[in-house]
């Protein structure tokens, strides 16, 4: 059987593991892309050859053009298609507004938003040959409506790769369905790793839902969007945050 074939990047740890396993269980090749995650990466290929799946896992830096080609590449060899693609990778590196370095600003920016842009461009490209696509943007609500001076490198990369969502669905119409999600706060290690619990509770006060959301969420609305039943969605951007009420 000719499974379908999902690359998702940053796959080695948090929503986008989740993702991977969703989109396995579904029957999913996956392509397990990482950077500095290279054991949650490994595991997972190892949970997924359980399954057995035909699972891929690839090291490259998505900001690095000449590393995605090479990516993209080796997937088209091995499967000769790739039918999702989730960009999920991306950084958040926290200071203080007057503390932050144009460094970090422009790191932040090279994988969140140029990794982005190449993945789709160089996988868009096949899917939009192949006549047939979904591509799903992992961006934030930090983007839209949630507002912290610390994190304003990544709010702005998260605004900008909406912004790019938008501009991909009109460059792949009309073969290639592309979506953005917008979590809120969700309760990733890496997300309340660094928060007391005081902080916690006052975040998940603003959520109507009271609670933080899961990477099973996030993970639950990417299996939707690829799905047959959401054929007709595109262009979208999508807030699952719990329902946020009050300030930021």
């Amino acid at each position: 059987m000719d499974r379908k074939v999902a690359l998702i990047t940053g796959a080695g740890r948090g929503i986008g593991k989740a993702i991977a396993k969703e989109l396995a269980l579904k029957g999913y090749n996956i392509i397990i892309n990482y950077n500095t995650s290279e054991k949650g990466a490994k595991d997972l290929y190892e949970d997924l050859k359980v399954l057995r799946l035909d699972p891929m896992i690839v090291k490259c830096d998505i900001s690095n053009e000449a590393e995605v080609k090479a990516m993209v590449d080796k997937a088209m060899d091995k499967y000769g298609h790739i039918d999702v693609l989730v960009n999920n990778a991306g950084i958040a590196i926290d200071a203080l507004f007057f503390d932050k370095k144009v460094e970090d600003f422009r790191k932040t920016f090279d994988i969140n938003v140029i990794g982005t842009f190449l993945v789709s461009k160089y996988v868009g490209d096949k899917m939009y040959q192949n006549k047939y696509g979904k591509i799903i943007n992992i961006s934030s609500t930090n983007g839209i409506n949630t507002y912290f001076p610390m994190c304003a490198d990544y709010d702005a990369s998260k605004a900008a790769i909406i912004s790019l969502t938008h501009n991909l669905a009109v460059q792949f119409a009309p073969y290639v369905n592309v979506n953005a999600i917008a979590p809120g706060f969700i309760a990733t290690e890496s997300e309340i790793g660094g928060m007391d619990e005081e902080f916690i509770k006052l975040e998940e006060e603003k959520i109507l839902l009271k609670r933080a959301g899961t990477e099973q969420d996030v993970a639950n609305l990417v299996n939707f969007l690829v799905s047959d039943q959401a054929s007709f969605i595109n262009n979208e951007v999508i807030k699952i945050d719990g329902g946020i009420y009050g300030d930021c």
